[in-house]
């Protein structure tokens, strides 16, 4: 699913335009036991309730497509009967009203998803009606098609922090009392996706909140599907591949790798223009070789990297956007800024300092030339043919023309005239 599709979708959790039909839910402990199960329609949720379980809803459409967001494709064993998809397909007809269906369902969760505390696991069932749209994106007053659809999202649950508060039975300020909270979405999915406004039976979207360490064990073995890396991940594996291979000096290996990586933000300028937006500007490892030539990586080393990326990124190759640190970068430009700009003010002071001790070689040069002189000046080179002379009073005086917003220094003294 793309950004578009997904926005399409999360657009209609509003309070007007939700159609989900029914929400399901679980309370697991920490040793996997069931504490509660429930079941409602979900628009005649209370009002704050309502709200609270759509905000939950929402967290499953949020962050970036490729990072947060992975569209996981279903392997072909697992629409065979028995399979994954089948299940999915039947708990999406039952429209989660089949109490069997469900708690197959959470047992399934909870089988495959390793998580040390208590969770809430909430599945949602939607039924859209797809809206025909113009190719300048006005919508008909027509149905394309119904995207029925199940949405799972599963909330870690934690007890609230120690604290002081009003004991309102006791009528004193005591130990708060600490309760179970349900926190946000940690990991979640969509079934089946949203490809092209169309339904897509074969492949789900995938949500994570810690894209360093997605639970790839649910991707697997709860979804059926096979792992996919997030783009935080392949960025951390690949500059583990290039630091490895650099050895064991992490200044310089940082620096190298900050050099590759502005290469191939470069390069993904080159590129962007000639390829899918979507799609994104892949990295082939031939490429990838030539952008290591000027980056000052021996040929051994470049040689090393580009088999680990190539090895490591065999099932599928990478955008390059994913494998570049920006902070890092956008870091790295403001202090190279800095740096030739403390250059620049180094070089300017040198000048300054030539220019004074030039001038006052020359001041002591021509000391014995101006000595026998009373009377020196120093002017504007367009002041000069204002300057004459004027006898005043029976002295001959010299008169100097000056506008209203010019000044005048007699012997290094600012003074009004």
């Amino acid at each position: 699913m793309n950004k578009k599709d997904i926005m399409e979708i999360k657009r209609r959790f509003k309070k007007d335009s939700c159609t989900f039909t029914r929400m399901c839910g679980c309370y697991v402990n920490s040793e996997k036991n069931k504490v509660v199960s429930f079941g409602q329609t979900f628009l005649n949720l209370e009002e704050e309730e309502f709200y609270k379980y759509l905000e939950i809803a929402k967290k499953v459409l949020s962050g970036n497509v490729g990072n947060n967001l992975l569209t996981l494709d279903i392997p072909l064993e697992e629409e065979s009967a028995g399979g994954r998809q089948q299940f999915f397909m039947g708990l999406r007809e039952s429209k989660l009203k089949n109490d069997d269906l469900v708690d197959r369902f959470y047992d399934m969760v909870i089988d495959s998803y390793d998580y040390a505390g208590n969770y809430l696991i909430l599945v949602f069932h939607d039924a859209y009606d797809v809206m025909t749209k113009t190719t300048d994106n006005n919508k008909l007053d027509e149905s394309e098609e119904v995207y029925e659809y199940l949405l799972c999202a599963i909330c870690p649950v934690s007890l609230s922090k120690p604290g002081l508060g009003y004991r309102a039975d006791e009528n004193r300020i005591g130990p708060r009392i600490r309760d179970w909270v349900v926190g946000v979405p940690d990991t979640g999915f969509v079934f089946p996706a949203f490809n092209d406004r169309s339904t897509d039976i074969h492949s789900l979207l995938f949500y994570t909140r810690d894209t360093k360490e997605p639970h790839s064990e649910f991707m697997e073995n709860g979804l059926g599907c096979g792992t996919k890396r997030t783009a935080t991940e392949q960025k951390n594996l690949f500059s583990h591949i290039v630091k490895h291979a650099l050895g064991d000096n992490d200044e310089n290996s940082n620096e190298v790798l900050l050099d590759l990586q502005q290469k191939m933000s470069d390069y993904i300028e080159e590129k962007e223009l000639f390829v899918d937006e979507e799609t994104g500007v892949i990295l082939e490892g031939d490429e990838l070789a030539k952008l290591m030539e000027d980056t000052g990586i021996s040929d051994d080393a470049a040689s090393s990297i580009k088999e680990a990326y190539t090895e490591s990124f065999s099932d599928q190759l990478p955008e390059v956007a994913h494998l570049i640190d920006t902070k890092s970068l956008e870091a790295n430009a403001r202090i190279r800024e800095e740096e030739e700009l403390r250059a620049q003010v180094e070089e300017l002071k040198q000048q300054v300092a030539m220019h004074q001790t030039s001038s006052a070689d020359a001041d002591e040069d021509t000391d014995d030339s101006i000595k026998t002189y009373d009377v020196i000046l120093r002017v504007k080179p367009e002041k000069v043919p204002q300057i004459k002379s004027q006898m005043i009073d029976g002295q001959k005086c010299l008169i100097i023309p000056m506008d209203e917003n010019e000044h005048a220094a007699v012997n290094g003294v600012n003074t009004t005239v």
